[in-house]
């Protein structure tokens, strides 16, 4: 006999089955013992019946045992139905258990809402607390949520293409992740901060319509929306104008909500749009909540900011990117660019996209030109040397035919915990580090050994 999931009971009333799964609850009556069984997609109640011969193993299993059982699945009496359940008209009426593994008392209830547990024992015990149902239920749409994007991408003739984790260190707007060389001692691949240059060059491939989910890995501090890793969703598009590339984002976000979160309202259609200026001066900030309720759970103001100054000061007194150096700017801001004058007056052609007062996405009309591109060098201060050093990769491909293009990416992270009210995107990955960038289960970052260290040419000078 297969194994039957418990979503699929209630087609098989009156019949013998086997399923596999999770004891979730178990009651003991004396005369009846009852349980509720849990696999990946649902829950249903058995009941074990005097003098069944199930009763024996019954008695000794306990929550979270892993189990196969032999039922037969009956329907419930109409004074006990709970149709608001799953599952909530019929009962499992156990002949055979047989146990698959025993589990130790787990270290807090799953039951319960996780969220009061400690981050640590959580963290620790992860694949416990993802056992949990608003665990499940958040990664399981997540994974509804990619599919989604991925034929929405496909029925539009995007490519998705996979662009390499080991790379080089150049300058993005954080920290890199390094990674030494064994064959090159001395040399180090850099973790990537995002694909943005491959992106780009394979626009240079001819590929045209791209996308994929990269991870991304920025060694910076973490707070609630923001991990040292975390999944983009990466679009690049070649002949783009703005418009083509804020409106593929905004019917595919439509298309999200409408179709997996339809208990959700979108505030505006389309997204209002804000000048940078304007978002400053009214709302303090780049990232504006315009929602009209804050205390409307299921209420979804989506907003473009634009009009982005290309340029900005560092404390230092030096021109820093606003975005990244990759971003082109507005047709009539090419003459300044170029002649390196009125700077701060520069207006890039630069879009983020933020919901709910959290910038879940942005991206750029990119300079395609190899003058152009190295004029935001020169005003970032780069020596010939160094923009050689860096980008000439970069500046050599744009020598080969590249068309222009421009694209966008979006944090996935934050956009499903925007979609799922949590208040960290730590509760829609399945396996992230903690607020201090650790991992408990895994216990990393760990040390090495003293022979790995010798291999790479590595001496490690601790700081306490």
């Amino acid at each position: 006999m297969q194994r039957t999931y418990i979503k699929d009971l209630g087609q098989k009333i009156g019949e013998e089955v086997i399923i596999k799964g999770w004891i979730d609850v178990r009651r003991d009556q004396g005369k009846l013992i009852f349980f509720d069984f849990r696999d990946m997609s649902g829950k249903v109640q058995g009941v074990v019946l005097p003098g069944s011969q199930a009763k024996e193993v019954a008695e000794q299993t306990r929550p979270e045992w892993v189990v196969e059982v032999k039922g037969k699945v009956n329907e419930r009496p109409e004074k006990n139905r709970q149709l608001d359940k799953q599952n909530g008209n019929i009962e499992l009426e156990i002949l055979e258990v047989t146990v698959l593994n025993e589990a130790e008392t787990p270290p807090f209830d799953i039951g319960n809402d996780t969220r009061e547990v400690g981050e640590e024992v959580r963290m620790k015990y992860r694949y416990v607390d993802l056992r949990s149902e608003r665990m499940q239920r958040n990664l399981r749409m997540r994974s509804e949520v990619f599919s989604l994007i991925r034929n929405y991408f496909r029925d539009r003739n995007f490519t998705e293409v996979e662009t390499p984790i080991l790379t080089k260190s150049t300058p993005e707007g954080a920290r890199d992740y390094l990674v030494p060389s064994r064959l090159e001692k001395g040399y180090f691949y850099a973790l990537p901060q995002s694909p943005q240059q491959y992106k780009q060059l394979l626009m240079t491939s001819g590929i045209e319509k791209y996308f994929q989910f990269p991870k991304c890995m920025r060694d910076e501090d973490t707070r609630g929306d923001r991990q040292p890793e975390f999944t983009q969703l990466d679009v690049e598009i070649s002949f783009a104008t703005e418009e083509e590339v804020m409106d593929t984002t905004e019917q595919l976000l439509i298309k999200i909500v409408k179709t997996l979160y339809p208990e959700k309202r979108i505030q505006a259609i389309p997204f209002p749009r804000i000048p940078y200026a304007e978002a400053m001066s009214k709302y303090g900030n780049d990232r504006p909540d315009i929602r009209e309720n804050k205390e409307d759970p299921n209420l979804l103001a989506f907003c473009w900011v634009v009009d982005f100054p290309m340029f900005e000061k560092t404390d230092k007194g030096a021109w820093t990117f606003t975005h990244n150096p990759f971003s082109g700017c507005k047709t009539e801001h090419k003459d300044n660019l170029m002649n390196k004058e009125n700077v701060g007056e520069i207006i890039a052609s630069q879009y983020d996209i933020v919901l709910n007062g959290y910038e879940i996405g942005g991206g750029s009309i990119r300079n395609h030109k190899p003058d152009m591109l190295k004029k935001v060098f020169e005003i970032l201060g780069y020596s010939e040397e160094d923009i050689n050093g860096k980008f000439g990769h970069m500046l050599k491909a744009f020598t080969l035919g590249t068309p222009p293009h421009g694209g966008i990416a979006w944090g996935m992270d934050r956009l499903m915990m925007i979609l799922h009210n949590e208040a960290s995107i730590r509760e829609v990955i399945a396996f992230p580090k903690t607020g201090e960038g650790k991992d408990f289960m895994m216990d990393a970052p760990s040390t090495v050994s003293a022979e790995q260290l010798i291999e790479l040419g590595i001496s490690v000078n601790k700081v306490k």
